[in-house]
């Protein structure tokens, strides 16, 4: 299994360097060689923890965020209508419901319950309401999640944070600023817009997540000097990247784990040595890690990345209207060579659109196809890890199989949470998996010893999991319970919420319902 799944990446690689007709010449070699430098070992001066309590940012009442994404919509009509068509990007794909090994994979986790592909940017305050993750909190002080996942969400959370400083921010539970959290991402989560630059038509690039500023730092691109190249991915980096809530100081802050480098082994090197995991399994205990969408890391690993073609460039084309002005597309397109192609794709390739869309859609089926058979080898693991632990082994005797499987899960997880990776660097995605896979196997071979030595017959017996109702049951998840609450929670305490920030001027026109 492990060589054919080598013999795809080799064949996959092989394709997307063929079909890319862009080469580094086709760019400024200062650009390149600033892309290259994602890829090198961190400056000596790089922070190697997470900042204490002490270091969290204080408040800051000299920043100024414009929260109100329809303020813009008369002084700059062509970004703000673009922007505003993000409403029409309803359509989404309830994951663990198509695909029900996730529920397995993620058993102890919020996870589990539900997990959607992404909409337009002009739902993520309601969709991270809706979520059954966030639960159906009844007060400030109740709910399963803390204040942070609110943090990619929208301007507001600047806004916060400037107000309140970092551990006056990510303090507390998630509803406790439910009512100031209205806000979609939208105009101030990039731009200064109380500069003059901004006012005069300019981009004005910021970047007012002071957790983010550092993660940067850390990594050698100051976005203070940072050159346009540089800003422009560092903007979508706010959101688009791998995270964890640092939860040793008691506040619950957002860090990026790059301190060692941002690849799959070098966060998976982080994370092991700090003793970090997001939650323990279920069923087989083993310690997880949960990848959240490390699409900027992806991004810098792919062939647009290395030569200079920033998120911006395919996601956010210029694009011309009827009278001729030239501005930047904020609808944010999901799949340019599909949506966007004269824009983005036919100024650097000289392939047709329909060469161009079959390949994407090829390396989203081959990637895919060695993700599920990864998916297929850690659902089993997970069982016979349970039985391992039902026949009476010890801790002793699981931790490497537990370490496996964690290992083997956090590479399916990173192929799988980054948003486009089978297109932003397909080589990378395959590589990551067959490494997931041989982790997995390891895992398994492992556990077959441990079985083996308890007396257990194999292959043992695996649960019907085939339908996201048959591994919700045996996952112990109450599914329908979870709907009920999060019903009630939407009826009752979200028009709340809306009516207490319309009174406060936070927002003119609530979030959609749905």
């Amino acid at each position: 299994m492990l060589k054919k799944t080598l013999s795809s990446l080799a064949m996959i690689g092989l394709g997307f360097a063929m079909v890319n007709s862009a080469s580094a010449e086709d760019y400024p070699q200062t650009t390149h060689e600033k892309a290259e430098q994602l890829q090198q070992p961190l400056p000596d001066a790089a922070a190697k923890r997470a900042p204490t309590k002490a270091e969290l940012a204080k408040p800051n009442p000299e920043l100024k965020v414009d929260t109100v994404n329809e303020k813009f919509a008369k002084d700059f009509p062509r970004q703000y209508n673009s922007w505003a068509k993000t409403a029409e990007q309803t359509e989404f794909h309830r994951e663990v419901e198509d695909d029900p090994r996730m529920i397995v994979l993620w058993g102890g986790y919020a996870f589990a319950k539900e997990f959607n592909s992404p909409r337009g940017h002009f739902y993520t305050v309601t969709d991270v309401r809706n979520i059954l993750r966030t639960g159906a909190p009844k007060d400030a002080n109740s709910g399963p999640q803390p204040m942070a996942c609110w943090t990619c969400k929208g301007p507001d959370v600047a806004r916060l944070i400037s107000e309140l400083g970092e551990e006056g921010y990510f303090s507390g539970k998630w509803a406790r600023e439910g009512a100031q959290v209205v806000n979609s991402i939208g105009c101030a989560d990039c731009h200064d817009t109380k500069s003059q630059e901004f006012k005069d038509g300019k981009p004005a690039l910021r970047i007012a997540r002071p957790h983010v500023l550092r993660a940067l730092d850390a990594v050698g691109k100051n976005f203070a000097t940072s050159d346009r190249t540089d800003q422009r991915a560092a903007i979508c980096a706010n959101c688009h990247v791998e995270y964890y809530f640092d939860k040793t100081e008691g506040v619950n802050n957002v860090v990026f784990p790059w301190y060692k480098g941002r690849d799959v082994d070098s966060i998976e090197k982080y994370y092991d040595e700090i003793n970090f995991s997001d939650w323990t399994h279920s069923i087989s205990k083993a310690p997880m890690l949960k990848a959240q969408h490390p699409d900027f890391e992806a991004w810098s690993m792919g062939t647009h990345g290395k030569n200079g073609v920033t998120c911006v460039d395919c996601h956010m084309a210029k694009t011309q209207d009827k009278d001729g002005k030239v501005y930047t597309d904020h609808q944010v397109v999901g799949n340019p060579a599909k949506d966007n192609f004269e824009n983005t794709c036919a100024r650097c390739h000289d392939q047709s659109k329909e060469t161009m869309v079959k390949t994407v859609e090829q390396h989203k089926a081959d990637v895919r196809d060695v993700l599920v058979k990864l998916e297929d080898q850690l659902v089993k693991a997970h069982f016979e890890a349970k039985a391992a632990w039902d026949a009476g082994a010890t801790q002793d005797e699981m931790k490497d199989a537990l370490q496996a499987i964690r290992h083997a899960q956090w590479r399916w997880d990173y192929a799988a949470a980054s948003h486009g990776m089978h297109i932003h660097a397909p080589d990378v995605a395959l590589k990551v998996i067959a490494s997931g896979l041989d982790r997995a196997a390891d895992a398994r071979a492992k556990l077959a010893v441990i079985l083996a030595k308890h007396g257990v017959q194999q292959p043992i017996k695996y649960p019907d999991v085939s339908t996201a109702e048959k591994a919700w049951k045996v996952m112990g998840i109450d599914i329908e319970k979870e709907r009920k609450d999060k019903e009630e929670f939407i009826k009752t305490v979200i028009p709340e919420w809306n009516k207490e920030a319309v009174e406060k001027g936070l927002i003119l026109t609530p979030p959609p319902a749905k």
